[in-house]
């Protein structure tokens, strides 16, 4: 029961039991004693909302999103994408926003107090968050590596190098920016099996990554706060510059146009939906644990609903915005090998043709030369810096490009480890200052980093992006769903927004909640665990004899590898379930737990009773 009395004019209110305490006549008289929340906040709203658009905008807006429109219908893929978000993505984004806040604690805290059998869930998104955290700063480390090699005229990349005047065979058929990336930037092994040593040159810029990281998180809010200002708007800075450059840009209206004339017949393959949906349940940051870490940060009056729709919006909004950047420039770079083609076989008497072919058969045509884009590290450090070779002052181009993308993972990574710290911390398994807790965990991660500047590392980065991530997050999202309607019940959700927002969720949200998106979650999940067990796994291999990227099987203890990486976060979800219904973990059920809303309806009751006071709080 809340309780509050007067001191001086203050408002003193708590919810734990009264004292007593003896006066100086000697009577005794009641004393409420006074548990201040001590839970740190937000600077500001401003911090909040750029941490959060920061967290959901990452790598897969610029290199993921780009390729899907090209490969699923172009401007067609629009559709899926936009339907995907207002049925899943939005509903999801928004639920885990409101548990935070109204919680106000990480992960693990949060999933303990919806019921103690779900507690596994919280676990679970620490587990798989620790998980992609070791990769992902190695595609920082990568993007700090080509920024320092930019810092000079001409880029390592822009040629060929050559043996007694010859252009080495393998980079003339690979090309100068994919010879470049496979053998002097990562010099890749010829396998997974083959490991082939530390490459020292990454093994410092992944140093140097996890130093950044650790001063972005090492005072939580009050470090991330500050970072966001630059980490979160740098990005849309340097867009907006390679923008305006690419529309000056030869054939960049040609990118553009190509990218999003709608092939309307791909939207009826079922594939081009769940890669849509896929992608907007991995690109907003749901299930990380993330969203629900930096929203317990907030004031419980704030209206999450308003910033849900708002920073979903945003980054559906900025992949677009970084689809048509990437297109002008790749427009750019297309339309410059194909007048290269040109110049180099269109001559009359040309004899560098083969027997029987023509200049069109060779060169074909702007949209064959289009059609040749890439996901992932492949577009970004391949076919974007063979376009920015093509640019004049080409090394400025490049030097801006990698340090927009090093703030786009810097942002990325404090929101994932966010969702790591905050529910560790709040546990006090370790009690430690966070720190302390945060420099030992860029540390942990960092040796284990180290896995990934080997030569055989780009292979097990394949691995970690292909199943430390994408599964776990669905079975994470299908049970916040389930958890939060069916258990703790939607009824009293509603009642926790309405206390904190003023108004109860709306139609839409009762239906997208309980029905529409968990289907189509479980639909996704079903989808991905049948194809992973009728199709063969396997992953990209460099052959240099042939000079292109090959399948390859992996070896037999690899799918250990895989199966460890799938189980060590999904197994936390039955394992806790099963040791609190055996009664191995002491947990209180249902029953007990009282609903958020009703503890702060209480609290506030008392307030108003004393104060009259009816102001909400806010930022």
């Amino acid at each position: 029961m809340a309780r509050a009395t007067k001191r001086d004019g203050e408002i003193m209110v708590s919810l734990v039991a009264e004292g007593e305490s003896t006066r100086p006549d000697g009577k005794v008289e009641q004393k409420v004693v006074v548990q201040e929340d001590e839970r740190e906040g937000w600077g500001n709203k401003i911090e909040y909302l750029l941490a959060t658009i920061g967290f959901a905008v990452g790598f897969g807006n610029v290199w993921r999103f780009p390729y899907l429109c090209q490969q699923n219908g172009g401007g067609a893929f629009l559709i899926p994408y936009a339907v995907s978000l207002v049925v899943m993505g939005i509903p999801l984004f928004f639920l885990e926003l409101a548990i935070g806040q109204s919680i106000r604690k990480g992960s693990i805290g949060v999933w303990n107090h919806i019921h103690p059998y779900l507690g596994g869930v919280g676990i679970a998104s620490v587990v798989l968050s620790l998980l992609i955290s070791t990769y992902y700063n190695v595609l920082l480390g990568w993007c700090f590596y080509y920024m320092f090699a930019s810092f000079q005229s001409p880029l390592p990349y822009s040629s060929c190098p050559q043996t007694n005047g010859t252009v080495l065979p393998e980079c003339h058929v690979a090309g100068r920016t994919q010879y470049y990336w496979y053998n002097k930037a990562i010099s890749v092994s010829s396998s997974i099996e083959e490991g082939g040593g530390l490459q020292w040159h990454l093994c410092l810029c992944l140093l140097l990554a996890w130093i950044l990281v650790f001063f972005c998180i090492m005072k939580g809010v009050k470090s991330g706060g500050k970072a966001v200002y630059f980490t979160a708007t740098m990005p849309y800075i340097v867009l907006t510059i390679f923008l305006v450059r690419g529309l000056t840009l030869d054939g960049s209206v040609d990118g553009i146009k190509y990218m999003f004339t709608p092939k309307f017949d791909k939207i009826l393959n079922p594939v081009v939906w769940l890669q849509a949906a896929t992608q907007i349940f991995f690109s907003l940051g749901v299930g990380y644990g993330g969203l629900i870490a930096m929203s317990s940060y907030n004031p419980i009056h704030n209206n999450c609903k308003r910033d849900a729709i708002a920073v979903s919006l945003a980054n559906g909004a900025t992949s677009l915005y970084a689809t048509i950047i990437i297109f002008s420039v790749l427009g750019f770079k297309a339309h410059r090998s194909y007048e290269e083609c040109l110049d180099m076989y269109g001559g009359v008497n040309n004899t560098n043709l083969p027997f029987n072919m023509t200049v069109t058969d060779k060169c074909h045509n702007l949209e064959n030369w289009l059609s040749q884009a890439a996901q992932g590290p492949g577009l970004t450090f391949v076919a974007f810096t063979e376009a920015i070779v093509k640019m004049p002052i080409s090394p400025l181009w490049a030097v801006l490009f990698f340090a927009m993308l090093i703030t786009l993972g810097l942002s990325s990574q404090y929101g994932i480890l966010e969702g790591v710290i905050t529910p560790i911390y709040e546990s006090k398994l370790v009690p430690i200052r966070k720190e302390i807790l945060s420099g030992c965990l860029c540390v942990a991660s960092f040796l284990v980093g180290l896995l990934f500047c080997q030569k055989s590392g780009e292979y097990w980065l394949q691995v970690f992006d292909s199943f430390s991530g994408p599964l776990p997050l669905l079975v994470v999202g299908f049970f916040e769903l389930i958890g939060v309607c069916y258990v703790y019940g939607l009824k009293r959700f509603e009642s926790d927004i309405q206390y904190m927002t003023g108004a109860r969720p709306g139609w839409y949200w009762r239906v997208t909640w309980p029905f529409l998106a968990p289907i189509v979650v479980a639909v996704i999940i079903i989808t991905s665990i049948y194809n992973l067990v009728t199709k063969p796994i396997t992953y990209s291999v460099w052959n240099p004899a042939k000079a292109k990227v090959e399948p390859m099987s992996y070896p037999p203890w690899g799918y250990v590898v895989i199966s460890f990486l799938i189980g060590s976060s999904c197994i936390f979800i039955p394992l806790i379930f099963l040791l609190r219904v055996s009664g191995v973990l002491k947990g209180k059920g249902r029953s007990s737990q009282k609903s958020v809303r009703k503890e702060q309806f209480e609290l506030a009751e008392t307030e108003k009773s004393l104060t009259g006071n009816d102001e909400k709080e806010s930022y």
